[in-house]
């Protein structure tokens, strides 16, 4: 039982940010609210045949997915059951990473979660049957590293796309997006949909989503918080600005996020 995390190895790490195991009880409140991160994810759960994601409202509709999907970036928070969540492995993608690896348009999967076994076919389904009668959390993560590795082609992220992610991700505060496209060398309209296509989303909401997770990641440690000071070096042109993006990724205040938050920055306990 626990929570393991690991850093894959060359090359492999030019495409995959880290890689997790999850098998733990349930949580003691039952819905938590997941916020976006600017990577792709593969989820396999391995507690139950289907993955399952909820809508944000008081009705809970639930959307189905197979067991084992690839999916992302979100361009908003999801809700999860924690009671179906109790062993599950993941692995999370660098921005373009799962472009690289699956060769599907990242706009095909930010609109939905995609099942493993429609990319990949029975070897995906062998992958979740193997990680299923592995019951040791070190040896899953080996198995699921290696399973990624053999799979793995050479980073396909177009140099123009590379570039602009290194220097949003530098400075998403100032970053001005006119300027990435010139330095590119392309037009607009060619920068933007091949920004999409690899990234999944454009480059001005890309960079709208750093900054908020800028914000998440100054404040989530702070016992208090002067929000002035953190919309102006966050490059928000004022305190309502920031809690209108604040709320557009997250579904929630900047605020509300705070009194909310738990053990995982990304992971906010609801009810």
């Amino acid at each position: 039982m626990g929570h393991h995390v690991v850093a894959p190895a060359p090359p492999l790490d030019a495409l995959v940010s880290r890689i997790w195991d999850w098998a733990m009880p349930p949580a003691a409140h039952h819905y938590e609210r997941v916020l976006p991160v600017p990577g792709a994810a593969l989820i396999i759960n391995l507690h139950e045949d289907e993955t399952r994601i909820y809508s944000d409202d008081a009705e809970r509709r639930c959307v189905r997915a197979p067991a084992s999907v690839i999916g992302g970036p979100c361009l908003r928070s999801q809700i999860i059951d924690t009671a179906e969540q109790v062993r599950v492995m993941g692995v999370v993608f660098h921005p373009g990473g799962a472009h690289a690896f699956t060769g599907e348009d990242h706009a095909v999967l930010l609109e939905q979660d995609i099942g493993l076994e429609d990319i990949f076919g029975n070897n995906a389904h062998q992958l979740r049957e193997r990680l299923l009668n592995t019951a040791d959390a070190g040896q899953r993560l080996v198995v699921l590293e290696q399973w990624l590795l053999a799979r793995m082609k050479l980073p396909q992220l177009a140099p123009e796309v590379f570039h602009a992610l290194g220097d949003i991700a530098r400075q998403p505060q100032a970053i001005r997006i006119g300027e990435l496209v010139r330095d590119s060398g392309l037009s607009e309209y060619r920068f933007g949909r091949l920004f999409r296509r690899q990234v999944g989303m454009g480059p001005k909401r890309y960079a709208r989503l750093m900054r908020f997770r800028g914000i998440v990641d100054a404040v989530y440690h702070r016992a208090s918080v002067d929000w002035s000071a953190v919309a102006v070096d966050g490059g928000y042109g004022d305190q309502a600005h920031m809690v209108r993006e604040f709320r557009d990724f997250s579904g929630m205040t900047p605020t509300a996020f705070m009194a909310a938050r738990g053990p995982y920055p990304n992971h906010v306990p609801l009810e």
